[in-house]
């Protein structure tokens, strides 16, 4: 074994590698072994730390328009439905991102796709408080999906490569739900900002921060160890990494990640369908469609609706925040119930949960019943929502992870996209009580895309499914 220098916790044997004639030995280093194996060092939590605060501002910046557009549409003497393709312009853009910045992750590395990213989205978001036109808007929307788009697979990836594997689901999951997290902000910021300097000061000060953000992650952010083990000329810079996560290796050590012998070096995604992962890659697709389909009709038409049916600016508010609150709890509850009984009836019986607790919303309930109800019914879309990450990130070697995570949830951003072209034609025609309703099958969709697949995650020390 590898002595533990200064006392430093135990380290996974190294396979030692064949040498010749006149050759120095060297020693072979797992480097996912040697991450799952080792202690849960402070380096680790600050990186995961970085990652979380990193899908905060994604959430919040995702989140603005729908805050923003009350504000908007009296400025503007514009409709609800005047905006669905400013925010389809968005929800497209994010799909696109998706799908970009899940293989720059795999090719130039994950800290670099996120700070690319989250540059992009905070300085579009920051020009949209200066237009004055609907187009305008669009298409500064559109940069900014672009940006949030790419930061989420890119950002879920290096939490769960920094992350040992008894950790992984909880860490995943608990960046992931940063999400609802920075958009329970929005919401707070919002109600302080709106009175005042309405939908231009909303604007100008979430790009600020975001690009102040940007600034941060670019001098602080670390590469994934997984990654860097794909790129010997940074394995010096990789072997630094590891002496300050407690797991120290020995000089010429080369590194290696064996699942990497299941996918070449230049595969794209057209390896996500080979017969071997063909049904996995469908269903987790569909999943995050009708899941996001679900999520995004909320994020985007939920202040609206609720304003439609009678309720005031500050109660619409209140209702996309018991949402995003109830959605923080549910999924740290579904994550730990996965790390028990592994992902596929946790995440199966949030569906349903999902979808009866929106059958229940309809009717005369209250505006204080729709409150309360749109919390639970968060918590159970939520729980699915995040959770989908573990599961995708789950399923691919290293050399496919970001760009498979991408593909689930660029298709799924695709649902987002529908969110906003049928939302406000859902609402014009059978009111709260259809948008409900399509809700509810929308969740039922994303269960039955989870019992088609195959493979799932196991419970914590179970083996694979």
């Amino acid at each position: 074994m590898i002595a533990a220098a200064g006392g430093r916790g135990p380290q996974p044997a190294p396979v030692p590698a064949r040498t010749g004639p006149g050759t120095a030995a060297t020693t072979r280093i797992d480097v996912g072994h040697l991450i799952d194996a080792g202690p849960w060092a402070p380096f680790q939590r600050r990186a995961v730390l970085l990652a979380a605060l990193t899908v905060i501002v994604v959430g919040f910046d995702s989140q603005l328009i729908g805050f923003a557009i009350p504000s908007l549409g009296r400025d503007w003497n514009l409709t609800g439905a005047d905006f669905a393709p400013t925010v389809a312009a968005g929800l497209f853009g994010m799909a696109l991102g998706s799908l970009l910045a899940g293989r720059v992750g795999d090719r130039a590395g994950r800290r670099r796709a996120i700070v690319i990213c989250v540059t992009t989205f905070g300085a579009a978001t920051a020009a949209a408080g200066l237009v004055d036109h609907l187009g305008s808007l669009a298409v500064l929307r559109f940069v900014t999906g672009l940006g949030i788009g790419g930061a989420l697979p890119a950002t879920a990836t290096l939490a769960a490569e920094f992350a040992p594997r008894r950790h992984r689901t909880l860490v995943v999951t608990a960046t992931v739900v940063c999400v609802p997290l920075g958009g329970m902000i929005a919401g707070l910021v919002a109600g302080l900002v709106l009175p005042s300097l309405e939908w231009h000061g909303l604007f100008l000060i979430g790009g600020g921060l975001t690009l102040a953000f940007a600034l941060v992650l670019r001098r602080t952010l670390p590469e994934s160890p997984r990654f860097l083990a794909r790129h010997p000329e940074r394995w010096d810079e990789l072997a630094r990494m590891l002496d300050r996560l407690d797991r120290p290796v020995p000089p010429r050590a080369v590194f290696v990640d064996p699942s990497e012998q299941r996918v070449s070096r230049g595969a794209g995604f057209r390896t996500l369908f080979t017969p071997e992962r063909r049904r996995d890659t469908v269903g987790l697709c569909a999943a995050f469609f009708f899941c996001l389909l679900a999520v995004y009709s909320a994020f985007s038409w939920l202040p609206t609706m609720l304003i439609g049916d009678g309720l005031d600016e500050e109660m619409a508010g209140a209702g996309l925040t018991a949402y995003n609150l109830g959605g923080v709890v549910g999924a740290l509850l579904c994550a730990v119930a996965i790390t028990r009984f592994g992902s596929r009836r946790p995440q199966v019986l949030c569906c349903l949960g999902a979808a009866v607790t929106a059958l229940l919303l309809r009717g005369d309930v209250g505006p204080t019943m729709l409150i309360v109800g749109f919390g639970l019914h968060g918590l159970f879309v939520n729980a699915v929502q995040t959770t989908l990450y573990v599961l995708g990130l789950s399923l691919h070697p290293t050399g496919l992870r970001a760009s498979g995570a991408a593909m689930a949830l660029g298709v799924g951003r695709l649902g987002a996209v529908l969110s906003a072209l049928l939302g406000a034609a859902v609402i014009a025609a059978g009111g709260i009580d259809a948008f409900l309703a399509a809700l509810a099958a929308s969740m039922l969709g994303a269960g039955l895309s989870l019992l088609l697949m195959r493979r799932s995650v196991p419970p914590l020390g179970g083996p694979p499914s």
